[in-house]
C-alpha cells in the first residue's frame, strides 16, 4: 500500500513545487512535528519524519501534481510513516492506537513545542533558535540573521539542542503555572523574533511576508488564550496587531519603505487598532507593567 495519499491535480513545475513546499513548511512543519512528539516522545525521530515526508512530496507531486490541501497531504503522509515506525516497535503499540486515530489536541501541538523548546536545561539564545526553527519554520539562514551569527554556527547549535532533549528526557507539555515565568519570556522572544522577520524579511526581494507576521500573531492569540492572567502575552499581541493594522501603507508600489508620518491613515484599520487597545487596557489592569506592554 503506498504511504501516499491521491492527488488529482496535473503535473506542475519543479519552481511552482519548490515554492509550495516551501510555504507548507513554513506552515504546517511545526504543527506536525508537534503532533508526532506528543505520541512519539522522541524530538529527533518527528523532525526526521517531517523531512522524510517532506523528500516523499519533492519524488511525487512532479508526477502527481500538488494536492488540493498539501499541509494535510503532509500530515497524512508523515502520520503514516510514524506508524510504520511504531508497528516496528513493539515498546509503542498503545501509542499506535492514538496515531491511527488523531483527535483534535488543546492547546495548539506548535504552544506544547514552543514550551519544550523553552525547557530552562537549554540556554535562553538556544531556546529560542530551536523554536524558530522546529516551530516557526525559519531557515538556517534566517535565523542566522536575527541572531547575526553564521549558517554553520547556528546548524551546530540545533543539532546540539535536539540531542540535548532526547538525552535529558526533556517532556512535551505546556510548563505548569510555577514553572511559567521561567520560560514564557522565551516562548515571546520567539514570537516576536518570528512577528520582525514577517513584518520587513531578510531574504529575499520581498520587503514582507504579511503570512509569517500573522501567523505570530496568531499563535501570540493561542497563548493569551492559555494563560489570560499574565499581561505580557496581551502587550505582545497588542504590539503585533497595531503594527499590522498600518501593514498595508508600509510600502508604495515600487516596494520602498514609507515612513510613519507619510503613510495614508485612512487606510489603517482601525477595528484592529481599537483590539489593540482593549489589549492594552487588559493587561494594564493586572497591573505588572512589562517590556512588550510598554
Amino acid at each position: 500500500m503506498s504511504d501516499t495519499p491521491k492527488t488529482l491535480f496535473p503535473p506542475v513545475s519543479n519552481d511552482e513545487i519548490q515554492a509550495t513546499l516551501s510555504g507548507v513548511f513554513r506552515e504546517e512543519a511545526g504543527k506536525v512535528v508537534g503532533a508526532l512528539l506528543r505520541i512519539l516522545g522522541n524530538f529527533e525521530i518527528a523532525e526526521e519524519i517531517v523531512q522524510d515526508a517532506l523528500l516523499i512530496a519533492l519524488e511525487r507531486w512532479p508526477i502527481e501534481g500538488i494536492p488540493t490541501q498539501p499541509g494535510a497531504w503532509l500530515l497524512t503522509v508523515a502520520r503514516r510513516r510514524a506508524i510504520d515506525q511504531l508497528r516496528r516497535d513493539a515498546r509503542y503499540r498503545e501509542k499506535l492506537t492514538v496515531l491511527e486515530c488523531p483527535v483534535v489536541q488543546e492547546p495548539d501541538d506548535r504552544l506544547r513545542l514552543m514550551f519544550t523548546c523553552c525547557h530552562p536545561a537549554l540556554s535562553r539564545e538556544t531556546q529560542v533558535i530551536l523554536m524558530l526553527r522546529a516551530v516557526c519554520g525559519f531557515t538556517t539562514s534566517e535565523i542566522a540573521h536575527a541572531f547575526l551569527s553564521s549558517e554553520a554556527a547556528v546548524a551546530r547549535r540545533l543539532v546540539r539542542a535536539k540531542q540535548k532533549i532526547v538525552q535529558a528526557g526533556i517532556p512535551y507539555r505546556v510548563p505548569r503555572h510555577e514553572d511559567l515565568d521561567e520560560r514564557l519570556g522565551e516562548v515571546l522572544a520567539a514570537l516576536y523574533l518570528m512577528f520582525n522577520e514577517g513584518y520587513l524579511t531578510s531574504q529575499g526581494n520581498v520587503t514582507a511576508r504579511r503570512d509569517l507576521a500573522e501567523d505570530a500573531a496568531w499563535l501570540a492569540t493561542l497563548l493569551t488564550r492559555l494563560y489570560p492572567r499574565e499581561p505580557e502575552p496581551l502587550g505582545l499581541l497588542a504590539l503585533m496587531r497595531l503594527h499590522l493594522a498600518r501593514a498595508d501603507t508600509r510600502f508604495d508600489v515600487e516596494g520602498k519603505l514609507i515612513l510613519l508620518a507619510d503613510q495614508d491613515r485612512s487606510r489603517w484599520d482601525r477595528q484592529m487598532m481599537m483590539e489593540a487597545g482593549n489589549l492594552i487596557e487588559e493587561a494594564a489592569a493586572l497591573g505588572r507593567p512589562g517590556p512588550y506592554q510598554i
